[in-house]
């Protein structure tokens, strides 16, 4: 008998722990996220209606698409794919590390605090109640909800790998690990605000600082949030679901690593051509091309694992969702590069291209992997089998040829935005100068999009139908099943796999090497924000908002203005034709958030003061269609009879004084008086175009103040080509 061998008497008499698992959270999850999906899906086909035809906003102020488009983001991401994902890692966990989880009541807190985030979420944004930065749009007392139920999610995850049964962690847990620890900084260093009120805050950051954190957070929010924890769900679901081992061990070292070190640094090219500092952008160009070598070896290692099993990939709908979703994460991560080099972003950026990239990976990707875990999942924890095949072939058919459409659609969208806003003829002028042009072009692929999503939706809900049915069928079973396993500590140390396959025996030791992992591309990222004053010099034409126009950019950003038009000028010759000068980093000091815009359903609006009259402006505001005839924007009646909210100007100019807008002692205590002489001002000049003076108090003369403002303080609005 050799040294490593124990007698069977031995092995009989170690004793063996009995466990159970907690499958019970693992349901809520489940429901929970059949429930948000259908929400966040008809929250995306209500507002690509709205794009396709103005009057879907219902002249309701809680439906228009600047109000909704925030909760249909939210309601994806943190509702629908947070669920999943949650219902994902606690199903595999305990599988995997052999345990049950650590605590039962902090996975339950963990669940209903959740779905309190959502819930509260899904009241707030449609009131208007919204940061503006995008994915991150929740208030500040919600914000710390999040934070609290992140950390207990993380909480009940570690303790759980600490009393694990497995001495060896699995490439799945890897990413979970990576997720947990990133999540929680980007979110925390993001959402850092000071309160005005219970429901307000403003940004510690402004201008390019704002921008260049945002982004920071707003790519790696879907690089941690929707595609590493997604990849650990991978690397567990598909391999169980061909029952087959992982294609490639050393593949998954490298492509876990890699792809961890080199995301956290690619945010800037979300921000290329801005005001942004040169050197950074160029970075977060050069570290996005990159991402090409770690997301392809994922998908490869994905793909491969199901090598010799595509006659069964055919057959079963689990494997032709997994299937789908790994290809689709390969295409994605394939257009996501090619988007960051400079020249391909020039034409797509704030072009629907964008939008369909997103979507290529969020249904595509995320929503493909999510049907084929929850195919998986649900048969075996209600111990039945999947009621109906022919639906989830159905689901499969319908999602996949909807997302077809959405993606053609935006494509061509997207394109053709791009062609025409930068079209110049031989004499130097544009082509199309009104912006309106190239809008009522691609109204039809707003239509091709929103049948899209019809589609899609309709797939879930068979989705949902089959699996009630299927969980419907199983029987009731009061007794969890019980498992046994020798303990960690009677468990034999693996000599053998090399330095790496040590360090999956250290989970903590793994955990800060990926956490200085994130850190070094972060700090390196984010030192244009820490040394701001380095690089943007200030101008002294640059003055702070009067109160008047401090409540117009509120109004601007509660009615989600920003989700349609930008407020940057870069340096093309046909957006300096279009729009005027080119943006520059000190005009942007006193914005808090910035304002610089994702998309442009609308022109640029960073040089649209001293552009139009107020009564322009006034009549634009209540019936668009009046002076753009074509234009998609809805209706804003209630501007028109909600009044200005002066008494809380005091409040909001002592907050933006402590984060450092030089406000004086004398401005504050006399702001109400300022804003209403301002409102007076401006209400002088409607009336002799015939408003009525009753009109002085209302939102819309604070909107038109803010609007009048911007690009002024430098000059930039002079000789320009009409935007509209």
């Amino acid at each position: 008998m050799s040294q490593n061998e124990t007698p069977e008497s031995v092995q009989n008499e170690q004793k063996l722990e009995q466990f159970s698992y907690d499958d019970k959270s693992v349901k809520l999850f489940i429901h929970a996220t059949l429930i948000w999906g259908v929400v966040a899906l008809l929250l995306g086909v209500t507002i690509a209606f709205q794009l396709a035809s103005w009057k879907f906003n219902f002249e309701l102020p809680w439906l228009t698409f600047g109000r909704l488009r925030p909760l249909h983001t939210n309601a994806a991401i943190f509702a629908f794919v947070g669920n999943a994902i949650f219902a994902g890692v606690y199903y595999s966990i305990q599988r995997l590390l052999k345990t049950r989880l650590y605590s039962d009541i902090l996975t339950k807190i963990h669940f209903w605090g959740w779905q309190l985030i959502i819930v509260l979420a899904a009241v707030t944004l449609p009131l208007g109640i919204t940061t503006s930065k995008e994915y991150a749009e929740l208030e500040w007392p919600i914000d710390i909800l999040v934070a609290v139920i992140w950390v207990i999610f993380g909480i009940n995850f570690f303790m759980t790998l600490k009393r694990r049964r497995e001495r060896h962690i699995y490439v799945a847990i890897w990413f979970y690990i990576a997720t947990i620890i990133t999540v929680a900084v980007l979110y925390v260093v993001n959402n850092l605000e000071i309160p005005v009120s219970l429901m307000k805050s403003y940004s510690v950051y402004a201008g390019v600082q704002d921008a260049l954190v945002q982004w920071w957070y707003g790519h790696n929010a879907v690089a941690f949030f929707l595609t590493t924890p997604f990849l650990g769900l991978m690397y567990y679901f598909v391999p169980k679901a061909v029952n087959r081992p992982v294609y490639s061990y050393r593949l998954s070292i490298i492509h876990f690593w890699s792809l961890i070190f080199v995301y956290i640094w690619a945010g800037p090219h979300h921000l290329l051509y801005t005001s942004l500092p040169e050197w950074v952008q160029t970075l977060g160009m050069a570290f996005s091309v990159a991402l090409w070598a770690p997301s392809w070896g994922g998908m490869i290692n994905g793909l491969l694992t199901l090598r010799g099993a595509w006659d069964r990939v055919r057959r079963e709908p689990i494997l032709k969702f997994l299937a789908t979703g790994v290809t689709f994460y390969g295409m994605a991560t394939f257009e996501g590069p090619l988007l960051s080099i400079k020249s391909v972003n020039g034409l797509a950026h704030y072009t629907d291209w964008i939008v369909g990239h997103v979507h290529s990976g969020t249904i595509g990707w995320n929503y493909m992997m999510v049907a084929g875990i929850l195919y998986y999942m649900v048969p075996k924890i209600w111990k039945t089998e999947l009621f109906s095949t022919k639906l989830a072939n159905f689901q499969f058919w319908t999602a996949t040829i909807g997302l077809l459409m959405y993606i053609v659609s935006m494509w061509v969208a997207g394109i053709t935005q791009g062609l025409m806003w930068r079209a110049v003829d031989e004499t130097g002028k544009l082509v199309y100068p009104n912006f309106v042009e190239t809008v009522v072009k691609i109204v039809p692929m707003y239509w091709v999009r929103a049948f899209g999503g019809v589609l899609i939706l309709a797939g879930f809900i068979a989705m949902v139908y089959n699996l009630y049915k299927t969980i419907q069928s199983a029987k009731v079973e009061e007794k969890e099943d019980v498992f046994a396993t020798a303990p960690l500590s009677a468990q034999p140390i693996d000599s053998h796999g090399g330095s790496h396959r040590k360090l999956e025996g250290l989970p903590l030791v793994f955990s800060v090497l990926a956490f200085l992992a994130i850190l070094v591309g972060s700090m390196i990222e984010l030192m244009p924000s820490i040394m701001s004053n380095k690089f943007i010099v200030k101008d002294a034409r640059v003055k702070p908002y009067t109160p008047l126009e401090i409540v117009g950019r509120d109004i601007y950003v509660r009615e989600g203005c920003y989700t349609c038009h930008s407020q940057m000028v870069r340096p093309m010759v046909d957006e300096t034709l279009r729009y005027g000068k080119r943006s520059e980093a000190a005009e942007f000091v006193y914005d808090r958030p910035f304002q610089w815009g994702s998309r442009r359903i609308g022109p640029d609006l960073h040089r649209v003061g001293g552009k139009y009259s107020h009564m322009w402006h006034y009549r634009h505001m209540l019936d668009p269609r009046k002076v753009t005839p074509g234009s998609l924007m809805p209706v804003y009646t209630w501007l028109f009879k909600s009044k200005i909210k002066y008494g809380s100007i005091p409040k909001k100019m002592q907050v933006l004084k402590a984060l450092g807008t030089p406000y004086s002692e004398d401005e504050i205590n006399n702001s109400i008086r300022n804003a209403e002489e301002q409102a007076l001002t401006i209400m002088a000049e409607l009336e002799r175009d015939g408003v009525d003076s009753k009109m002085r108090n209302k939102e819309i003369i604070a909107l038109i103040a803010y609007l009048q403002r911007l690009g002024t303080d430098m000059g930039g609005s002079d000789e320009v080509t009409s935007a509209e």
